[in-house]
Parts: C-alpha cells; structure tokens; sequence
C-alpha cells in the first residue's frame, strides 16, 4: 500500500454552472413520462425498467443540485468545517434509492419470467432510440461535473447506466420483433437491474468510508508514523487519527513525543512535521500536541484503546 495519498482532485468543477443539472433534471422528466406510456403501449417491463431508473435519476439529479449548494456555505460557529459533507449525504442518499430500484426491477423480472406477456417489440425499438439520444444529452452535460466529487459522480453513474440501460432494451426489442423471444424483455430488464446493484454497492462503500470517518484508502498510517518519528527530535508518534473530511480534504490529530524541552526548538519541529504531512501524505489540516518525556500521557499507543 502507497504510503501516500496520490488522487490529484479536479477542483475546477466547483465553478461550472448549476444549469447543467437542471437541464439533466427536466431531459429526465420528460424522458420518465415518455417511457411509462411506451411500455404501457409495448407491455415491456424493460421499458417501464427503464422508466423508472429514469424517475430515479430525476431525484437524483435534484439532490445532487441541493447538496451541491448547501455544500458551498461557508464555515461558521455551529459549522465549524463547514457544510462539505453534505454532497456525501446526497451521494448516499441517491445510491440508497438507486439500490432499492435495483432490487425492485429483480423482483419485476422475475414476476414477468413465470407470467410472460406479449411485448410489442416495434414500440420497444423506437423508445428505447429515444431514450438512448436523450440519456447520451444527460451523460455529455453531467460528465465535466462528474469529476467533482462522490454526489457527482453518483448522478453521472445514474444515467451513463441509462444509456447502457436503452442500448440493451433496443437489442431486446429487436430479438422480440425478429424472432418473438419476449423471455428477452424481462432478461434484459433483470441484467440492468444487476448492474445498478452492483455500482450502487460499490459507491455506497466508498461514501460510507469517508462518512464513518475512515484513513483514505491509499494513505498507509504505520508508513506516516515511521516518517514523522524519523525527523530529528521526535521519539514518538501516538494517539494517531486520520480521516477523510471530504473526498478532496484530509485531517489528522496526534500526539508527538519530542526530545525537545524548549519551545523555540519546538516550533521549527511543528512546522518541519505539518510540512512533511502535507508534502508527502496530502494531509492539510493536523492537529498536533507536543509532549516530552516526562509530560506524555500513559498510553503511547498509535491507537488507542476505546
């Protein structure tokens, strides 16, 4: 494991304009309505399938809108690291729903496979084109907005699947109008549903990490301590925390035991350890309590027990 931290982070996606995901929001919507009465006409459960993930998307998009803002209010005395977090909480929010439809349409498809129902396989083509055009639109505006952040990239993933969603649905409506195999409607319906398990998962995992506080995944804790105990006048590193603040802001607190008794030597010492942190681990906020030998408290552990 890198004993350093090496995702460089486009911050740039902060400036780009919020219209965007409104433009996403409203192509979705219409989009929702147009493939509930395609699959109401086809009797395609992967149109409705399809339809659905769209609605989904529809809050998706929205939460990520309203995260995003309330992400960029500033710190204050209640806020004291200011509202960053809030896009994690929409990120998780969004793949909790997508999960839930995930589940859902495996149910639906199933149901469909023990009671097949004629599909018309025509209707299925020409909505899931449709689709395919608008979901294409939604991905082109959202994907300078995906390298933003976990809340981002949720509401990206949401309809790059959607365009992934109609390239299958348009190969099952052609297998039903040339052959009449309508066990492929429910089959490409039960696939997509996979696939939005399986990224929902995934990302669900990450999100929850930086929520519960966790070392970035990349960041080795025994080679940060190593590293900061080598420097000349530290003899020990304990009471070790590092965690991820957002996905682009790292914190750390610690104890340091120094051989240095005198403030003066102390200080340069401070500065030589925060300037190691930040160069080599990208760590922008530490926190650190120097002690000597006679002043250090009981436990000299890098963790320490709860």
């Amino acid at each position: 494991m890198s004993s350093a931290h090496h995702h460089h982070h486009d911050h740039g996606t902060e400036n780009v304009s919020d219209k965007a995901l409104l433009w996403a929001v409203g192509l979705n919507v219409g989009l929702s309505v147009f493939e509930v009465a395609a699959g109401a006409i086809a009797g395609s459960v992967a149109l409705y399938a399809d339809a659905l993930h769209n609605f989904n998307d529809c809050a998706a998009l929205l939460i990520a809108y309203l995260a995003r803002r309330i992400a960029r209010q500033a710190a204050c005395s209640r806020y004291t690291f200011g509202r960053r977090r809030a896009e994690l909480i929409g990120a998780l929010i969004n793949l909790t729903a997508l999960l839930v439809v995930g589940v859902y349409l495996v149910g639906e498809s199933i149901s469909r496979f023990m009671q097949p129902t004629p599909v018309d396989g025509m209707w299925v083509m020409a909505a899931s084109v449709v689709a395919l055009v608008i979901d294409l639109g939604t991905v082109w505006l959202l994907w300078s907005l995906s390298k933003g952040g976990l809340n981002l990239r949720a509401a990206f993933v949401h309809n790059l699947s959607d365009a992934l969603s109609s390239v299958a649905v348009l190969a099952g409506g052609a297998a039903v109008w040339a052959w009449g195999w309508t066990w492929v409607d429910p089959g490409i319906s039960l696939m997509i549903a996979g696939y939005i398990i399986w990224l929902s998962i995934g990302m669900m995992r990450e999100t929850c990490h930086i929520l519960m506080e966790g070392a970035p995944p990349a960041l080795d804790t025994t080679a940060l301590q190593n590293a900061v105990e080598a420097l000349d006048g530290v003899s020990n590193l304990h009471h070790l925390h590092v965690w991820q603040l957002d996905e682009h802001h790292i914190a750390l607190e610690a104890h340091v035991v120094t051989t240095f008794a005198h403030m003066d030597q102390q200080t340069p010492l401070r500065e030589a350890i925060k300037r190691l942190l930040h160069d080599r681990f990208e760590i922008e906020h530490a926190t650190l309590e120097f002690e000597t030998g006679a002043t250090a408290c009981p436990s000299n552990e890098l963790f320490p027990p709860h």
